[in-house]
């Protein structure tokens, strides 16, 4: 059987005719994976540097390939570059061009390695440096959460359950829980980050390469921890990707659930807080909207980094040992994800400090919910109260507040009395709103003096990553 003469695949030998123009284009991955193109280069240098390294390329052929590609790197920077879709992917369109500028001995590159651990490679080097940037912006998005916070220590609010009035809480406190969710979510970036640090070059296809290789040294170069430990879990394993969009989908459900409570918290059946104009948006058709588009966005887009995150684990639910062309799609869904959460963080991390809380609204909601009920029972159970006798006690006096229109601290003492003889004078100091939140006074309360000490330690946890750095 006669064998093809087109040679715009290197595999192209072993076929007897040229790929189908359909099944080419649907094959192609350049159109969205030459965004790896910088990682590629820096793989393809950390090779070749190994490679002369072990004799296989001369001083000489390292020194054409390093400026080949700085040539290649300055193209693509331009604009100039030209992506052939004929070439299938990023990796062989650099490759090609590098060919065209030096001639065989950018052939001579591709020795000891295969696409399917370059790519591994290039997804590692491309999701740790979205790592770090990533890292960096949650950190500023702390940064602001941390000194709304300060601000707002004393301010009173009221703490909801069932999203009914609870307890009444300081706004410091409230901010400081959303940044306990954010603590935690950089805590998994980083054991992801740990985890994904190994290098896969020198894998090859599957089993590893025959020429002698030193892969402590290619590992060393890009700034991995060490080479990865198999060769074909190497150019197969796309759990750090899904690791990434599990925490991705975390840290977005976080965002959304502090957006849900903004776009609450502005409406003016809440009026609790205000958000900067240049924030939000206006109506076609309603003069006097002021609408919260930025936490409203954010919001929503949990749903495409949710998706993108099972698109991930269906992917790779069904695959045998070792690489499979499926993998071509682990990349968009990957992509998409590092630039929502990117997109969401600035967005945040520019909104947050700017909140302005309506502090006299959010006292005045407190007061209005009976939030110190909870303190009046208390009261009673350390004067030797049963619990249950002090919670039916309590409730009747709540009962009778909503008849009157009265809260509990604005009840005369004999009033009080009516529903326990129990209660004395020294009862006001607990029904007061700054009473109430004061009591609250030991770790993880929502007292002044703590939520300060809270914010203390989180700046000295958001100080060490500076350290660490």
């Amino acid at each position: 059987m006669s064998r093809t003469t087109d040679t715009s695949h290197v595999w192209g030998g072993r076929f007897s005719e040229p790929t189908d123009a359909f099944v080419q284009r649907f094959t192609a991955s350049v159109g969205f994976d030459q965004r790896l193109a910088v990682q590629d280069i820096s793989g393809s240098l950390a090779h070749a540097d190994m490679l002369r390294h072990v004799g296989v390329l001369t001083a000489a052929e390292h020194r054409q390939i390093v400026d080949g590609m700085r040539q290649v790197q300055e193209e693509i920077d331009r604009g100039e570059f030209n992506w052939s879709t004929a070439l299938e992917d990023v990796h062989m369109n650099i490759e090609a061009r590098l060919t065209e500028l030096i001639g065989s001995t950018g052939k001579k590159l591709h020795t000891g390695r295969s696409r399917n651990d370059q790519v591994a490679t290039d997804i590692r080097l491309f999701l740790r440096d979205a790592i770090d940037t990533i890292s960096t912006a949650l950190t500023h998005l702390q940064r602001g959460a941390v000194s709304l916070a300060e601000a707002h220590a004393d301010t009173v609010m009221p703490g909801f359950t069932h999203l009914q009035t609870a307890q009444p809480v300081t706004f410091g406190h409230h901010v400081l829980a959303w940044n306990e969710m954010l603590e935690r979510d950089h805590g998994r970036l980083m054991d992801c980050r740990a985890r994904l640090n190994q290098c896969p070059l020198g894998a090859a296809a599957l089993a590893g390469t025959p020429y002698p290789i030193d892969r402590e040294h290619t590992a060393q170069a890009l700034g991995f921890d060490a080479p990865t430990a198999n060769s074909l879990d190497s150019v197969s394993d796309r759990d750090f990707a899904i690791e990434f969009c599990s925490f991705a989908a975390l840290l977005m459900t976080h965002l959304s659930r502090i957006s849900e409570e903004l776009v609450l918290w502005t409406s003016a059946q809440f009026d609790f807080v205000r958000l900067p104009d240049r924030f939000c948006t206006g109506s076609s058709i309603m003069p006097q909207k002021k609408n919260p588009d930025v936490p409203e966005l954010v919001r929503g887009k949990v749903g495409r980094v949710n998706g993108n995150l099972v698109a991930l684990l269906t992917l790779m639910k069904s695959q045998p040992l070792a690489y499979n062309k499926d993998n071509q799609e682990d990349k968009e869904p990957l992509f998409d994800t590092v630039d929502t959460v990117i997109d969401s963080l600035r967005a945040f991390g520019d909104m947050l400090p700017a909140v302005e809380p309506c502090v006299d609204n959010l006292r005045e909601a407190a007061r209005r919910g009976f939030s110190t009920a909870t303190d009046l029972a208390d009261y009673l159970v350390r004067k030797g109260m049963p619990f249950r006798d002090a919670h039916e006690v309590v409730g009747n006096a709540v009962a009778h507040g909503i008849d009157e229109g009265l809260d509990l601290a604005e009840m005369d003492l004999a009033t009080l009395q009516s529903f326990s003889t129990t209660i004395e004078q020294d009862v006001y100091g607990m029904l007061t709103l700054e009473g109430s939140v004061a009591a609250r006074n030991h770790i993880g309360g929502t007292a002044p003096e703590q939520v300060r000490a809270a914010i203390d330690r989180a700046r000295a946890l958001l100080e060490q990553r500076d350290t660490r750095a």
